[in-house]
């Protein structure tokens, strides 16, 4: 039995159950049995189950009372049904954990929600695990992430949240560095002030002097009012230097002044100014090389890294981009008010194995650009652009268990006991169906083609299965 819990299927449609259960069982999900005899609950605590996908009338059957019962004790449902408005209104009692399909099933859809339900188990899991006002459960509604690396990055930036020393984070463009020194200000004592984030690359040199520490009226040309900087205006808050690697030499003396004496000076002015100002700088350059090129300066480095916190970049934590993906398509749906089902396997499958160069605001930009281009449906391989499909099939093996497919031996035995031929020989069809489906990304004339068939009589042979795959 899979670690995560099983899967079971209640309905009494045979040819659906049985195909269902093929498919996922394919595709690397325990199934249950539902035993004779035996109460629906007893079996989903005795199989470890986790989600059912069930006809609703079937369900209804079974357990009466499975509303009660059913969202106590299991995380996720899929009801699925012929259009019955308790259907929808089922939906509505807990919207994270109960979702509606309608007959005849999709399996492309079915299996994106079946993709989603373990990535919602997992979260919270983890969630449970680290208690509802945790610190690490705070850090996840902004940070999406429960790989190895993100957890270990949530302990850090809890302990660094509890002081008031400086910290350098480190990383590459578009990880979040800024996210993590927001959640540095949120999760201290000086959350209640303000963060003041400035981005360094952004301001051209001759004014960021003038951002930093204010100015007073007449210091120079245009300054017709005194005006605070960002010191002034994050006083007893944060402070976030962003891309603080392209600041230039001669603010980088006045900033090393003012973290060794907690003052500045306005331009213009003529005394300085106290500021209790905690600094966050971030950069996604490397600081220790350009002090040895003497491009930065080596005591302002130590005084900024006194805490240094490096963000992993997207491809070493490629575990977490299922679930960002399907966060980023709740919001982005949620926004754009379109109703982008979800997305197929392989197409997160091929995403899994792109490097991400842009990292996190790669991947949130692209499925941006996805909702609002697809507006509803499943996302698909072809809704990709050409860049991300370049790299398909590189032969990476992805831990994306249990999404990896499992491929039936290609030796058959008579077991001891027999078999019953014609469902040893349907089961059998129905794997190769499945696997030419999924090899042609659910294209029904790629995949009659594989099998030799005509698209005309795979197309009969899906409906008498009452079985839907996917769009040509």
């Amino acid at each position: 039995m899979h670690e995560n819990g099983s899967i079971i299927i209640a309905d009494n449609d045979g040819k659906t159950r049985d195909l269902v259960s093929a498919f996922l069982t394919y595709q690397g999900y325990d199934i249950a049995p539902i035993e004779a005899g035996a109460s629906f609950f007893d079996t989903i605590r005795k199989y470890n189950v986790q989600i059912i996908v069930a006809d609703l009338t079937y369900l209804h059957s079974l357990a009466p009372d499975f509303i009660e019962q059913g969202l106590r004790i299991n995380p996720f449902m899929v009801l699925i049904g012929y259009g019955d408005t308790t259907l929808f209104e089922l939906k509505k009692l807990h919207t994270e954990s109960v979702f509606t399909l309608p007959k005849p099933l999709n399996l492309d859809e079915l299996e994106s929600l079946v993709m989603r339900a373990r990535e919602y188990q997992s979260i919270k899991k983890y969630d449970d695990l680290i208690g509802e006002a945790s610190p690490h459960r705070l850090l996840s509604q902004t940070m999406i992430g429960t790989s190895a690396p993100m957890r270990a990055l949530f302990d850090m930036l809890t302990k660094v949240a509890a002081s008031n020393a400086t910290v350098l984070i480190q990383g590459e463009s578009g990880t979040g560095k800024e996210l993590a020194a927001r959640a540095i200000h949120n999760l201290s004592d000086r959350h209640a002030r303000n963060f003041v984030p400035v981005n360094c690359a952004a301001i051209p040199d001759d004014l960021l002097e003038s951002e930093l520490f204010g100015h007073v009226k007449g210091s120079f040309t245009g300054a017709y009012a005194n005006r605070a900087g960002r010191f002034e205006m994050a006083d007893k808050g944060t402070l976030f230097l962003d891309e603080i690697g392209d600041m230039k030499a001669n603010l980088q003396v006045k900033l090393l002044r003012v973290l060794q004496n907690r003052e500045f000076e306005p331009v213009g002015a003529s005394k300085s100014q106290k500021v209790d100002v905690r600094i966050v700088a971030a950069t996604n350059k490397n600081l220790e090389e350009m002090v040895l090129n003497r491009d930065f300066r080596e005591d302002l480095y130590y005084r900024l890294s006194v805490i240094p916190i490096t963000i992993p970049p997207l491809r070493e934590r490629r575990e977490d981009i299922p679930p960002m993906i399907h966060a980023f398509l709740t919001r982005f749906n949620a926004d754009k008010r379109h109703a982008v089902k979800g997305i197929s396997r392989d197409t997160l499958e091929i995403l899994c194995e792109y490097d991400w160069p842009g990292n996190v605001r790669e991947l949130e930009n692209l499925v941006e650009r996805l909702v609002i281009l697809k507006g509803s449906g499943l996302i698909v391989p072809d809704d990709l652009p050409e860049k991300y499909l370049s790299g398909k099939g590189a032969g990476r093996q992805l831990s994306l268990s249990p999404l990896q497919p499992v491929v039936p031996a290609t030796e058959n035995v008579l077991p001891t006991g027999g078999i019953c031929l014609n469902s040893a020989v349907d089961e059998f069809e129905n794997n190769l169906i499945l696997q030419a489906l999924s090899r042609s990304g659910g294209n029904k004339k790629e995949a009659a083609q594989l099998l030799n068939l005509k698209r005309t009589t795979l197309i009969e042979k899906l409906k008498k299965k009452n079985l839907a795959f996917g769009e040509d």
